[in-house]
């Protein structure tokens, strides 16, 4: 059975044998190299933008830094210049840059240690939520919009279209004190069934009781980030599902007497995967970079807790440093995400 990737190839194309296939590669490359030129491009203007706009906002880190503590006004000048804050901003600007380039994101105003060590540190709870919150929002989003796209008009359908537009309309802030105060804090005589502070407890076990006590600190915080991006996949996904529901291989499909479940499993949904496949890479920065807010509401020892204490100082290496892997994974995936597109569908190749 010819699929819709197959029918949009040239005949010419499909009888090409294995050395007329070349051009179609270099094309690929092509566009790669092309892609990745635009990545490093971006990468650069986050750098340059990073330094400049952390720049402007308001607060002395060094006071900041030394409230509660009787320093003279002598000693808070030493100490700007220990951190270098009392060169001019252009020499600070080439330092920076400088030591970005030797990958030396330089050490941190408040906790005094190396940016990267404490990225390190930070970067496996975030990813452990991020993590797991993405893989169930795909997963459910996937589901629903499969069942919603093949069922357009039902009952089913319109119930978690508009279900999962209302969750990604909420603010993720409101939704995350919402939940903690209804599963966490209680409410009235009902008691909170979660826990809602930290990634463990203060007396936390050891072995598989442990995984359990993560695992339980992990739901609400997974929920809230689960909440506001499952919705997208559900909607992308129904969409390319109506769109192949419409093309002749799946009439012909029926007209050969295929169960409906059959004919949806084996021909719609690996086609509509397509562009859903493309927004899980080109969401995977983002995830990381929304669980910021999440890490904050419920004090999540990772990467958004530390960019918030840093901002609160503000410690400038610090949110450069944290602010930069971020924004890198964001333009990384998105690249990835658009050269995995060309090579999946012939039909992007051919246009």
């Amino acid at each position: 059975m010819t699929t819709p990737l197959e029918a949009a190839e040239p005949a010419a194309v499909q009888a090409a044998g294995p050395g007329e296939d070349r051009p179609a590669r270099h094309g690929t490359l092509k566009y790669a190299l092309s892609k990745a030129g635009g990545a490093l491009f971006s990468i650069a203007a986050v750098i340059v933008g990073t330094f400049f706009v952390f720049r402007l906002l308001p607060g002395d880190p060094v006071r900041n830094l030394a409230q509660g503590r009787n320093m003279t006004p002598a000693q808070l000048d030493m100490e700007r210049h220990r951190l270098g804050l009392d060169k001019p901003v252009l020499d600070q600007f080439f330092d920076f840059v400088g030591k970005t380039l030797r990958l030396d994101l330089g050490t941190s105003y408040e906790y005094k240690r190396p940016v990267l060590d404490l990225i390190g540190e930070r970067i496996g709870p975030t990813l452990l939520l991020a993590g797991t919150g993405l893989v169930i929002a795909v997963s459910l989003g996937l589901w629903q919009g499969t069942r919603a796209g093949w069922q357009r008009g039902s009952r089913f359908d319109r119930f978690s279209t508009g279900l999962s537009l209302v969750l990604w309309s909420v603010p993720t802030f409101w939704l995350g004190l919402l939940l903690m105060m209804v599963l966490g804090v209680g409410i009235g005589p009902i008691p909170g069934i979660l826990p809602f502070r930290g990634i463990e407890s203060v007396d936390a076990p050891d072995g598989f009781a442990y995984v359990l006590d993560v695992a339980s600190h992990m739901v609400l915080p997974c929920l809230t980030l689960v909440a506001v991006i499952y919705a997208q996949y559900l909607l992308v996904m129904r969409s390319s599902l109506l769109e192949e529901v419409s093309q002749d291989y799946i009439t012909v499909a029926r007209a050969k007497g295929l169960r409906d479940d059959e004919v949806r499993r084996r021909h719609a949904v690996p086609n509509a995967l397509l562009p859903t496949v493309t927004l899980v890479f080109m969401r995977i920065g983002f995830v990381v970079g929304g669980a910021v807010t999440v890490e904050t509401i419920y004090t999540w020892p990772g990467l958004g807790q530390l960019f918030y204490r840093a901002v609160r100082v503000p410690d400038f290496t610090l949110m450069q440093g944290t602010f930069m892997l971020i924004t890198v994974a964001v333009i990384l995936m998105n690249t990835l995400a658009d050269v995995l597109y060309h090579v999946l569908d012939p039909r992007v190749r051919s246009a």
